[in-house]
């Protein structure tokens, strides 16, 4: 999704203008009822994206070594959260951002056969994420990935694969939806886009931009081709890493990339909002290329990279759905913080408790422990 955070702004992560002052009311105040409602999305998101995907669930790493390269570079430029063990000192450990190549791995682990895929409950940190009403520290979402065939790279197969993604999701709010009593919004289809016929219909329009324009108008898109850069150099809508989305392969539209985001409109925010960010995954040509691209190609040498160079891992598709992020459309939040106990600018907790806005867990304390540092 693309970011409209400004910096700049002290108070920059709060929710837009007309979420306060009484412009918005929880569909919760009492606090178990809301966590009741929190588990129910999200088993009910799950089981539906196992019978539609076809994916068993699986246990998953909170941590992985830096030398196995299993770590999602993300940007490449994100810090990740890093311990050494106290007996093995010179170990390096990192929280991962996502299992994006974790997954890949598990498939070849576990032996699962082509056509049948894995899903994870991932919890993960990512220190330099922005920190607003949509964005955390802490990530929490179903990380999942499909072993697929080398005939299945291309964008039917993505787009098929999408459609039943979208339907584990539509089947979901409506559940919520008639077990709380809140209103359904999504549309029963998705509807496809591509970023590049985008960035020639508005030229001008930012990448937010863009995406408030079609999902204002669609409600649910598919945002096709995230990823590379444009003939000036700039992002093609915004960053991918090299080693797991393929986003220079042509497409017959003649555009680039098997990859993007589910996008929402979302009715309480008035904005785009991201769900899911998938594709399919870089084959042992493609990465070559797209580690060239990105001038990183000192990954050759990790381990995971080398077991994808050589064929031992299988050519899949995958994705990431926040779990946080879902629940907050589905219960109609306009704040992150009040479907998940993450960490916040203790300023914009302050004002939004005095505007009944309540962060899971923060603003409890005149000095609140988990509100500021020490």
């Amino acid at each position: 999704m693309a970011c409209t955070l400004n910096r700049d702004d002290p108070l920059g992560g709060l929710p837009p203008k007309h979420c306060l002052n009484g412009g918005y009311k929880p569909v919760f105040t009492d606090r178990l009822q809301l966590e009741e409602a929190l588990g129910f999305c999200k088993t009910t998101l799950e089981n539906n994206l196992k019978e539609n995907v076809n994916l068993v669930r699986v246990s998953a790493p909170l941590f992985v070594t830096r030398a196995s390269g299993f770590n999602d570079n993300l940007n490449g430029v994100e810090r990740p959260a890093t311990f050494e063990p106290r007996d093995f000192p010179g170990t390096h450990l990192e929280v991962p951002f996502s299992l994006a190549k974790w997954k890949r791995w598990a498939l070849h682990y576990y032996g699962v056969e082509a056509g049948k895929g894995i899903v994870t409950d991932f919890r993960g940190l990512r220190c330099d994420d922005d920190v607003d009403f949509t964005h955390s520290l802490y990530v929490d979402q179903f990380d999942w990935e499909k072993h697929i065939t080398a005939e299945d790279r291309n964008i039917d197969y993505l787009k098929t694969t999408v459609k039943a993604i979208y339907k584990a999701l539509y089947d979901t709010e409506q559940a919520v939806c008639k077990k709380y009593g809140i209103e359904s919004v999504l549309p029963e289809t998705v509807t496809f886009a591509t970023s590049d016929d985008m960035i020639k219909e508005h030229p001008h329009a930012t990448p937010k931009e863009r995406e408030n324009i079609l999902c204002e108008k669609y409600k649910a898109v598919f945002f096709i081709g995230i990823g590379g850069l444009k003939p000036d150099g700039q992002l093609r809508h915004d960053g991918r890493a090299p080693d797991y989305d393929d986003w220079i392969t042509e497409r017959p539209d003649g555009g680039h990339g098997l990859n993007g985001d589910l996008l929402l409109w979302n009715p309480v925010l008035k904005q785009s909002f991201e769900i899911s960010s998938m594709g399919i995954r870089v084959n042992p040509e493609v990465l070559l290329k797209q580690l060239d691209l990105c001038g990183v190609n000192e990954r050759k040498e990790f381990v995971w990279h080398k077991m994808l160079l050589d064929g031992t891992l299988p050519q899949t598709i995958g994705g990431g759905i926040g779990q946080s992020r879902t629940c907050q459309f589905l219960l109609r939040a306009c704040h992150i913080g009040e479907v998940q106990h993450g960490w916040y600018n203790p300023a914009e907790v302050e004002i939004l408790k005095k505007d009944g806005i309540q962060l899971l867990g923060l603003g409890e304390f005149e000095a609140d422990p988990h509100a500021k540092s020490s």
